[in-house]
């Protein structure tokens, strides 16, 4: 028999099994908020294995059809096989979630189903959105907020986090033929998408990683205030996580042009370090 306790275990063993660095942060959260945190995630390491675990484009297209439609059955409260789904539309209950958070996440991934290059920033801005800011919004709906601006600079902190995964992960998005960087940059840069992809990486590259990673600084500087809206207990949470993506993004500073041959890997020590000198300290310690 099916009962939302197995259901939200089914959520922490994805995320154990994951192995991801948001393991950590969402253990100071009580009980509630936890599992309804876990979910989110378990929600949405699916959508994203759907996609880039597919052997092929059509079946990544199937599959992800098939977990919409289940996602909207659970929503509105329709009995479903997989415990994931009903431990989230559980959390979107619970918590008073906009179910538009959902729907855009998954249109967020539905869009690497098809869209391999972006022409501006405010394309990719639209695509960080769906996939990382939709995610933040949902979140601090269950970690709990003292002000409505919140919901808004979740946006930035979303655009933040996501825009530091691409410049971490530029290789390994490279071997699935998808560039992320705006072509309005490697113009202004003085270099080309063809060019990474042919591995002629002259002077402009130097330019190009710092001009994003310099865009992402500023998206982190503008979420900080969010610690201050936040309960007692997503203030926690979110200083951990605000942490590691800060120091990840230093890391890929710290790389320069290294970060379009190599995948970015801070040490997980020095991850960890900072993910608690910003819970100890506040946002300010990372500024």
């Amino acid at each position: 028999m099916n009962t939302l306790a197995a259901d939200h275990a089914a959520c922490a063993e994805a995320l154990k099994k994951s192995g991801s660095s948001f393991a950590l942060p969402i253990r100071l959260l009580p009980e509630a908020k936890r599992r309804g945190t876990t979910a989110l995630y378990a929600f949405c390491r699916i959508a994203d294995d759907l996609v880039d675990d597919a052997a092929d484009e059509a079946t990544a297209s199937s599959g992800l059809a098939a977990f919409s439609a289940a996602t909207e059955a659970a929503l509105a409260g329709h009995a479903v096989e997989d415990p994931v789904l009903r431990a989230v539309a559980d959390t979107v209950r619970r918590f008073a979630i906009p179910a538009t958070c959902l729907r855009d996440i998954l249109a967020g991934v539905r869009m690497d189903l098809t869209q391999r290059r972006y022409a501006t920033f405010g394309d990719l801005e639209r695509y960080c959105s769906r996939v990382a800011s939709a995610v933040g919004v949902a979140a601090i709906h269950v970690w709990g907020y003292t002000d409505p601006e919140a919901i808004v600079l979740s946006h930035d902190c979303g655009i933040a986090f996501q825009l530091t995964n691409i410049l971490r992960d530029i290789p390994e998005d490279l071997g699935r033929e998808r560039i992320y960087l705006p072509h309005e940059d490697f113009a202004a840069c003085g270099c080309m998408e063809d060019d990474l992809v042919a591995g002629r990486l002259g002077p402009g590259f130097t330019r190009l990683a710092a001009l994003e990673v310099e865009r992402a600084a500023g998206f982190y500087a503008r979420a900080a205030a969010i610690d201050g809206m936040l309960s007692t207990d997503g203030r926690g949470v979110f200083r951990a996580m605000f942490g590691l993506y800060r120091s990840m993004l230093a890391a890929v500073r710290r790389t320069g042009p290294g970060i379009f041959t190599s995948r970015v890997r801070p040490s997980r020590p020095r991850l960890l370090a900072a993910a608690a000198a910003t819970l100890l300290c506040g946002t300010r310690s990372l500024r």
